[in-house]
């Protein structure tokens, strides 16, 4: 049999043992890094956040094991810049075609995949990651190569070495098995609607169908706890949970207000981060990149836009976090005649005002109701994803004064200045820039936002920012009647 037959049984016993004890070597100074992000996942969809449906016992795990964040923006509503913005650590509007959404992604910008991967990590990558959209450089793998699942992933890695893992998902991604919420055995009448949504049946049953998939990405996350728990190394990794973005939804997704970019967040990271932890300081999802860059023992990059969460989720952090700054640039093409254009906002965000500045007030910011004469043929409201309540709400919009504002405040055209008091005014929805008592906020807070634009050279406002528009667009649009 020889010696290699004869201590074959011993080494089957033997190898767990083994690949526990070489992943202990490294466990101090450099921890695994998993990524979990859900494709149109927005805040409060979560049970910690108090959602009376949803259930997601995976992200209330982690935010009790861990740190659950009140104020988790990204950069961009729309998925490409939101992405682009989180690989990179960059402010979206810093990436030009990445800034859009189903563009090119540019040779220039490292990716904080990449660059653990220099530093010997090994990194991989499984459903959506950056996009939709195509690298400059073709077959660039941004977040690493793809494999079937994270469990695959696993099984296939070198051993000794930290991973960093980006865990993507489609879900809650339109479309949805029609009535799939409901099926489950969702009480409808407990949801708690968005007040810019109209209440009927067929809203509640489409927000059902959306609860369904974040049940289910809830679920993909929960299975990758349990492979890190079997292998040991649950303790030794960084679990970072989140959304891209706001729900598929009107006024949602690719709109600058919370329902659009804020985002459910938890770490969990027993070393550094003490359970139960809340955190209400603002923070973005350019400061994920950072955070993995210090926390693998690397330098981070200065041209990088964020700041590690590190010293924050340690109490030790001095910086100002009294706001977070977010903005727009071309979802979808759905402008009229031959106007290929997006909706060019810039945002920041205070605990007491939201304020944003519309850089084309002119311009339809969910796109042209008008599908005649839409720029790309036959779109329509182009920057909000078809579904039921979409079309509920276009049915309804003449049927009272109720449904007729509520339309407004979805796909109307929108003043350039908007500014919204918080206290007053949670859910966004009384634009108060034009009352003469907020005067002095309005101007106050327009420097700020424009003086940090100007640190980051933002094209906006250095004189390049019709540039946006100029970049290739390579998707598909919202067609009418999109039922």
């Amino acid at each position: 049999m020889g010696l290699q037959g004869e201590y074959r049984p011993l080494m089957r016993f033997l190898s767990p043992l083994i690949f526990l004890f070489a992943c202990s070597l490294y466990s101090a100074d450099r921890p695994n890094i998993l990524f979990a992000i859900a494709d149109d996942w927005g805040w409060p969809h979560a049970g910690s956040y108090g959602d009376p449906v949803v259930k997601t016992p995976t992200f209330d795990r982690l935010a009790k094991e861990g740190a659950m964040f009140r104020h988790a923006y990204v950069s961009s509503p729309s998925c490409t810049p939101s992405r682009g913005s989180i690989l990179t650590g960059q402010w979206h509007w810093r990436l030009e075609g990445a800034g859009n959404l189903w563009s090119v992604f540019p040779d220039k910008y490292d990716t904080y995949p990449e660059l653990l991967a220099r530093a010997g990590y090994v990194i991989g990558v499984s459903s959506k990651g950056w996009g939709p959209g195509r690298t400059q450089k073709k077959g660039r793998q941004l977040a690493g190569p793809r494999y079937r699942n994270f469990s695959a992933f696993m099984e296939s890695r070198e051993i000794g070495k930290p991973f960093c893992y980006w865990l993507g998902s489609s879900d809650p991604h339109r479309g949805y098995d029609k009535g799939s919420g409901g099926k489950s055995g969702m009480d409808l009448s407990k949801i708690k609607l968005f007040p810019h949504f109209p209440d009927s049946n067929e809203v509640r049953s489409d927000v059902a169908d959306y609860y369904f998939e974040v049940q289910r990405f809830d679920s993909l996350v929960g299975e990758a706890i349990k492979v890190l728990e079997q292998s040991g190394e649950l303790d030794n990794t960084i679990v970072v949970m989140t959304g891209d973005h706001g729900m598929p939804f009107p006024r949602c997704k690719s709109n600058n207000y919370d329902s659009g970019v804020r985002v459910p967040l938890a770490i969990r990271w027993p070393s550094k981060v003490k359970a139960g932890t809340v955190v209400k300081d603002f923070v973005s999802l350019v400061d994920v990149a950072p955070t993995f860059y210090q926390a693998a023992g690397l330098d981070v990059p200065s041209n990088v836009s964020g700041r590690s969460l590190l010293s924050l989720l340690s109490g030790k952090d001095k910086s100002d976090r009294s706001y977070v700054l977010h903005g727009k640039e071309r979802h979808v093409p759905g402008q009229e005649g031959n106007d290929i254009g997006g909706y060019p906002t810039r945002a920041i965000r205070t605990h007491d005002f939201l304020f944003l500045h519309n850089f084309r007030p002119d311009r339809w910011p969910a796109g042209t109701p008008y599908y005649q004469k839409a720029a790309i043929k036959g779109a329509w409201l182009s920057d909000c994803d078809n579904g039921p309540t979409k079309t509920y709400m276009v049915e309804n919009r003449y049927k009272d004064a109720h449904h007729r504002g509520l339309y407004e405040l979805a796909f109307g055209k929108r003043p350039a200045t908007e500014l919204y008091d918080l206290k007053k005014d949670p859910d966004q929805l009384v634009n108060i820039a034009a009352d003469s008592a907020y005067a002095e906020t309005v101007k106050k807070l327009k420097a700020q936002l424009f003086a940090e634009l100007e640190k980051t050279n933002d094209p906006r406002v250095t004189g390049k920012g019709p540039d946006f528009d100029k970049f290739p667009y390579l998707g598909g649009t919202p067609k009418f009647p999109g039922r």
